[in-house]
């Protein structure tokens, strides 16, 4: 997993609440377990005027121009704001595993569902809970100036706006850790490889039989 740290990044405003994990990537681009080339699905039935299907030229389809992430002025964000309840529905991985894939390091809202939250940390995507006050005038902000960007300091925890208004935000310290540092529940495993490898030893020793 990636180290997470800092990330100063162009925002882009999703200004709408309970989106779900169909709405993240619908249920027909499911059909893999790698984590790689979702991104082009993220938010499909909302970019795209057609209906998606995997494998399809997503260069031929046809543009939604309204949906936010088609707009220029959002191209190369990496940071996501958005409100309440940000990740509900059904509990698939995929949905912080096609938001990564598109770019973005954080997504800021007042609260998301516990499961998409807990997956984001498995794969060194920082979801941020900021008071629902501070994100609506943060939206506001992002609307209303083109290029607008924030400062995420991970270490500080803190997130900071172009003129320097400070929000601090919370955030598990084992979390922390592990993105910081780059540890997914793999990484987590390998710092003890070690005693592993000794308790394999051990045991081949002890049992013969299971490793013929």
């Amino acid at each position: 997993m990636k180290k997470f740290e800092y990330c100063k990044g162009l925002v882009v405003p999703l200004d709408r609440a309970n989106v779900d994990t169909d709405a993240i990537i619908p249920k027909q681009f499911l059909k893999s377990i790698k984590r790689s080339g979702f991104g082009q699905y993220l938010f499909d039935e909302w970019r795209y005027l057609d209906h998606g299907e995997p494998g399809m030229d997503v260069s031929q389809r046809k543009i939604n121009p309204d949906f936010v992430l088609n707009q220029p002025r959002y191209q190369g964000t990496e940071i996501l704001i958005t409100h309440d309840n940000f990740g509900c529905g059904s509990s698939r991985e995929h949905a912080p595993w096609a938001l990564q894939d598109y770019g973005f390091q954080v997504i800021i809202a007042p609260s998301f569902a516990d499961i998409f939250y807990n997956n984001c940390f498995k794969i060194g995507l920082l979801p941020i809970v900021l008071d629902s006050n501070v994100v609506n005038r943060l939206i506001n902000e992002v609307i209303a100036i083109s290029g607008y960007c924030l400062i995420v300091n991970l270490s500080a925890q803190t997130v900071i706006t172009p003129t320097n208004e400070t929000y601090g935000f919370d955030i598990d310290p084992f979390r922390k850790h592990c993105l910081i540092n780059g540890l997914d529940e793999i990484g987590l495993t390998l710092q003890h490889a070690d005693k592993i490898k000794q308790f394999e030893e051990k045991r081949r020793k002890k049992q013969p039989w299971l490793f013929a």
